[in-house]
């Protein structure tokens, strides 16, 4: 993408995915799209956290609920504070499915909490999905079972990658995670 043509773009559903888009102009877009997040939208995403987890153990919902709020803090502050030149271009296919995805969910929510946790997750997500390479789920996370995504020697291990991966609603696919194999 020429880098102009970035300066003007403020939003993600208004980046060009029909030319090339690198990671450092990706990062500029989420930027902008993460100083508009406020705390009073994290305070709502973690409501809505706390309603969708409801039916969790206590120990496992409280353990979630934190991780996840805490997640979003830390990520909106690395977007915000992230000086790194990262090399190598965004796969548009990939991004516009990725984004598709995040835009139904958003439009089918609920709630005006729902909807801040969807609009923060967005940023997260695409953050660390597209411009880090990274697990979209932060190493930790529990899943039933009793399972953690776990980081072993530079690999993403997810304990439930390929039971999710054909889920049109999830966004495993464009994880970088792999299947743990320890996890039947």
């Amino acid at each position: 993408m020429i880098l102009g043509d970035i300066n003007m773009v403020k939003k993600l559903d208004e980046i060009d995915l029909n030319q090339p888009l690198n990671k450092n102009d990706l990062l500029k877009v989420l930027k902008k799209e993460a100083r508009d997040i406020h705390i009073q939208d994290i305070m709502k995403a973690s409501h809505f956290l706390r309603e969708d987890a409801s039916f969790m153990p206590p120990r496992d919902r409280d353990d979630f609920i934190a991780r996840f709020t805490r997640a979003f803090f830390t990520r909106i502050k690395d977007i915000k504070d992230d000086q790194t030149d990262y090399q190598g271009v965004v796969n548009p296919v990939k991004l516009r499915d990725f984004l598709k995805v995040q835009e139904e969910q958003s439009i089918n929510s609920r709630t005006v909490s729902e909807r801040c946790f969807h609009r923060i997750a967005r940023v997260v997500s695409t953050y660390t999905a597209f411009v880090r390479e990274e697990s979209i789920h932060p190493v930790g996370t529990r899943f039933p079972g009793g399972f953690t995504l776990r980081l072993v020697d530079g690999v993403y291990l997810c304990p439930v990658k390929d039971k999710q991966k054909d889920t049109p609603s999830a966004l495993c696919r464009f994880c970088v995670s792999v299947q743990d194999k320890s996890v039947n």
